[in-house]
């Protein structure tokens, strides 16, 4: 045994003596710089680079042996050397070999070292990047890599000589203070990666090894940013760590446990941007050009005067498959969740990543409140229902780009509506397509509240809609937006409701683009009637101008009026209306005050209430017959048709032209309307036309009367004191009867008595100017 011992104790001391030899002999008969020329060469043969190693070539024998060089760079075949940046260039790298596996006939490398790397990417206008060339040199030149690669323990390949081969089991890897730029020229933009390192240990093509990695990245839109000292778009700092396998044969490479965090900051907002991704396992397949990532999950933190004062936190979990050659990449099982209640779910498609981005799937909104999402965005409206928008959700089939999205299958609940159909929008805002079918519709409880009237203000609201006088009152429509916007819509719904009126079956057209808006046609059953319409909104002056064309037919007009008023309606019938209204301005009293048009109305089948005008008119003209009535009157005057022409003249509406008739009777007026202060005020007079379709028997001498009826009042008042019989104007029509009636009387007795004298006088001085004499009398009396 100690004689064994003794033999292997000998034995490492004449190994020991050798490798201190070895040492002895290499530095002092070897000068690494022999080396820099076939090193040059074997960059050139490999990969086409032409190297410059303007630092030193060194040894270092403790405590690892290995070689050193500094000051490299590197440039294409296409460069012109020392002209231009170099494509590749660092300060110092260092390669160190274990002493054990040299024993082994193996050479393994114990650590690599890079120090300062600077890379220099650009893609020209074509598309085309510098570094394509390179990698197409070196996947040609893949399968002489890998052998040289390939570890001792695989074996050596039959034929091979016996000299020492490398083990890839590299203990540790340093690469620190790198920097790589890109620059677009296509898109006139640029990223820089800097103060990058990396780090890994026990690198082992075959085995996964723990990696870290860590770089700041910044986006600038301008690429002489440095003269302009031009701050960039995003400032972001990143952290990556995984377990990653090499599989270099195949170049497929494994990360499992993916971990990637961003702090990022975006130019002109306070505070930091936070994105935590992470994974269960990313996979890059070199040869088949192709990524994939499960188990993902992205956890951000935004910030943002957009997005309120908080930052708004929001995950989002989901798997990926992407190809890198054709652009295009698969969101599976997507789920985006936040606070109060945000979940969106679903599967996407990408597309033409490298040009022009798009994208197509499902997507499904759970049910959830808008209510904290719009006061975040401090875009809550007033609304009269406070309810209203706090159940909404949605599912369809999507497609778009950067440009706007499409929801080709759209199902939208909308608190207690729903709509299906499509959908499309721009994302600037500029593009709005639709064609939507909905069950029902209240449109007043998305509307702003009602507000009392202050005491002593003019009223100015329209029939319906009330709203308190104010001195700058708002505007109806967002101008700016509406000028720009193109604008294709068709909508149907069973029900809506606005204004406090109901509409059935409605049917709504709108296009327009170029600051003009069109009502291409609305058509809706109203009040057991058809309301149609069709207009224009004209944005290209300096006031909006407005056109509307309505159309009314067989509506329930006292229906209409109760609905309006909240009170017992005056008048009922069938209405029927057609016109065209122009007016101009974007606020409520602008519009009432420039309203122009004409308007052609006719009630059929109707009835003023609680006044019998036939009634009057038999009792007054029992009355002056010195008798009396007895007959059971109905309490309304029954008409078969009532009409009037509209005439508007700048918020003022004048008709002279009303005509309603009664059995017998014919009853004629005028009156105005100010829509500002919505007063009004109309005469009426009645009188008999055939006393033989009169309830009642009539002197015809009384067909000379008028029965006058008198309306006035607002529309904010009492309507069962509006209207009312014109008394002191029937007297005076009655007065002018009865000289009427005394003149004829004596008239005639006066005649009777000149008779004789006048034709004594005819026949003195001719017939001629005896008849003029006569007519003469006469018209003294009539």
């Amino acid at each position: 045994m100690k004689r064994l011992l003794r033999t292997l104790l000998a034995a490492v001391g004449v190994l020991a003596l050798v490798a201190v030899g070895a040492v002895v002999y290499v530095t002092t008969f070897f000068d690494p710089e022999d080396l820099k020329p076939r090193l040059v060469e074997v960059v050139r043969e490999q990969s086409g680079l032409e190297l410059a190693l303007d630092g030193p070539l060194t040894w270092s024998f403790y405590p690892r042996l290995g070689v050193s060089v500094a000051s490299a760079e590197a440039w294409l075949p296409e460069q012109a050397v020392e002209e231009e940046d170099a494509f590749v260039a660092f300060q110092q790298a260092e390669v160190s070999l274990s002493f054990a596996p040299i024993l082994r006939g193996e050479i393994a490398i114990d650590g690599l070292t890079l120090d300062g790397m600077r890379l220099n990417l650009e893609r020209d206008e074509q598309g085309r990047g510098n570094w394509e060339s390179l990698m197409e040199r070196l996947a040609e030149r893949s399968e002489a890599a890998e052998e040289v690669l390939a570890p001792a323990s695989a074996g050596l390949p039959p034929g091979s000589d016996t000299h020492l081969t490398v083990a890839l089991n590299v203990a540790s890897v340093q690469i620190r203070d790198g920097e790589i730029s890109y620059r677009d020229l296509s898109n006139g933009t640029e990223l820089r990666l800097t103060d990058a390192s990396i780090s890994g240990s026990n690198v082992n093509p075959r085995r996964a090894f723990p990696l870290e990695a860590g770089f700041r990245l910044d986006r600038y839109d301008e690429l002489d940013w440095e003269d302009s000292e031009k701050a960039p778009l995003l400032s972001s700092r990143m952290a990556m760590k995984g377990r990653v396998t090499l599989n270099l044969a195949e170049r497929r490479y494994v990360t499992d446990g993916l971990t990637l965090n961003a702090t990022s900051q975006l130019e002109g907002v306070t505070g930091e941007q936070q994105l935590n991704l992470s994974g269960d396992q990313l996979i890059v397949d070199v040869p088949g050009e192709r990524l994939s990532l499960e188990g993902g999950n992205l956890e951000a933190t935004l910030r943002h005067p957009q997005l309120g004062d908080s930052a708004l936190p929001l995950a989002m979990a989901f798997a990926m498959d992407a190809d890198l050659a054709a652009g295009s990449a698969q969101l599976r099982d997507l789920e985006l969740t936040g606070d109060d209640g945000l979940k969106v779910s679903g599967n996407l498609n990408l597309s033409s990543l490298y040009a022009s981005p798009a994208y197509s799937g499902q997507i499904s909104l759970a049910p959830l409140s808008l209510h904290p999402w719009l006061k975040r965005l401090s875009m809550m409206p007033t609304l009269a229902d406070e309810s209203a928008l706090s159940d909404v959700a949605l599912t369809s089939p999507l497609e778009g780009n950067m440009q706007g999205v499409e929801f080709t299958g759209l199902t939208l609940v909308l608190d207690d509506s729903t709509f299906t159909g499509e959908l499309g929008v721009g994302l600037a805002g500029q593009r709005l397509d639709f064609d939507l079918q909905g069950d029902r519709l209240n449109l007043d409880s998305y509307m702003p509240p009602e507000a009392p009237a202050e005491e002593g203000s003019a009223a100015l609201s329209l029939p319906g809609v009330s709203q308190a006088y104010a001195d700058q009152p708002a505007t109806l429509l967002p101008v700016e937006w509406l000028s720009t916007l193109d604008l294709d819509g068709q909508l149907t719904l069973g029900r809506l409701q606005l204004a406090g009126l109901e509409f059935s079956d409605v049917s709504l057209a709108l296009s327009g683009r170029d600051g003009r808006q069109r009502l291409v046609g609305f058509e809706s059953g109203f009040y057991e009637g058809e309301l149609a319409a069709s207009g224009e909104l004209d944005l290209t002056r300096d006031d909006p101008h407005w056109q509307l064309a309505p159309r009314l037919s067989r509506l329930r007009i006292d229906s209409l009026l109760e609905t309006l008023d909240d009170q017992p309606a005056p008048l009922r019938g069938r209405l029927n209306a057609e016109g065209e209204l122009t007016s101009r301005g974007n606020t409520w009293p602008d519009l009432k005050r420039n309203l122009n048009g004409n308007i052609d109305t006719r009630i059929d089948d109707g009835a003023i209430l609680e006044v019998n005008v036939s009634r009057e008119l038999c009792t007054a003209a029992a009355t002056l017959e010195g008798e009396q009535t007895t007959r059971d009157w109905h309490p309304d005057t029954r008409f078969e048709r009532a009409q009037a022409s509209l005439r508007f003249r700048d918020g003022n509406v004048n008709s002279d032209d009303l005509l309603i008739t009664i059995p017998g009777i014919e009853l004629g007026g005028e009156g105005w309307f100010d829509l500002s202060s919505e007063r009004f005020e109309a005469r009426a007079a009645a009188r008999v036309v055939d006393g033989a379709d009169l309830a009642c028997r009539v002197n015809p001498r009384l067909e000379r009367v008028s029965f006058p009826v008198r309306c006035e009042g607002s529309l904010d008042g009492d309507s069962s004191e509006w209207c009312r019989f014109d008394r002191e104007a029937f007297q005076a029509s009655l007065g002018e009867l009865v000289r009427d009636e005394v003149t004829s009387r004596a008239g005639e007795e006066v005649e009777q008595r000149l008779e004789r004298p006048l034709q004594q006088l005819e026949e003195r001085i001719g017939e001629d100017a005896g008849r003029e004499l006569r007519d003469t009398l006469r018209g003294l009396f009539n």
